[in-house]
């Protein structure tokens, strides 16, 4: 590839929480967050990752209105330029001691895996800017490191310490970081 290129791949689910954490959750312009993760390098697209809310059958209405809120959300992505929304499936696997449900991201990682590993393969990208701290990520990781790729992690408070040592680069999401991609309007 004689052109410089990158692919931003952002986990969804790991961005809203780390965005609570360190923030108390400001409306992000992912437009904003794209453009200032690629810096001066084109972007060849920036994929998000998530799931829809969880829904009982038949849902609640509270249930059926967070699914309509995401959609809506998920639809407001995928008419931006350059994006490209993949979902999940958000799956309940009980309650803990306290009655709090537990639900279980599936498909997030290997999507992001594969995207990363068919785009540094087919060398369509020079640069990869990821934003998640799973650990399962660290083998397609180093699959687009072999292949050329420099991969820059953004990462919350405690990612993996694996995932963190693989990464060429990595940028802790702070406030800071946050407030410079905040929506206006």
């Amino acid at each position: 590839m004689n052109t410089s290129r990158i692919a931003i791949f952002i986990d969804g689910g790991y961005l809203d929480v780390t965005n609570r954490e360190e923030c108390g959750a400001v409306k992000i312009d992912y437009a904003k967050l794209a453009s200032k993760l690629a810096g001066n390098i084109e972007i060849l697209r920036t994929y998000y990752y998530n799931c829809l809310p969880y829904q009982q059958t038949p849902p609640t209405q509270e249930e059926a209105l967070r699914l309509s809120q995401a959609q809506k959300f998920h639809s407001v992505l995928r008419s931006l330029p350059r994006f490209e929304v993949r979902e999940g499936l958000l799956v309940y696997r009980g309650s803990d001691k306290k009655g709090k449900p537990i639900y279980i991201q599936k498909g997030i990682d290997i999507q992001i895996g594969v995207d990363l590993v068919l785009l540094s393969a087919k060398q369509q990208i020079s640069h990869a800017v990821l934003i998640a701290g799973d650990s399962d990520l660290i083998p397609a990781l180093v699959i687009a490191k072999n292949e050329g790729v420099l991969v820059h992690l953004y990462h919350g408070s405690a990612p993996h310490r694996k995932l963190v040592e693989a990464a060429d680069e990595r940028t802790k999401i702070t406030a800071d970081f946050l407030a410079n991609v905040k929506r206006t309007a």
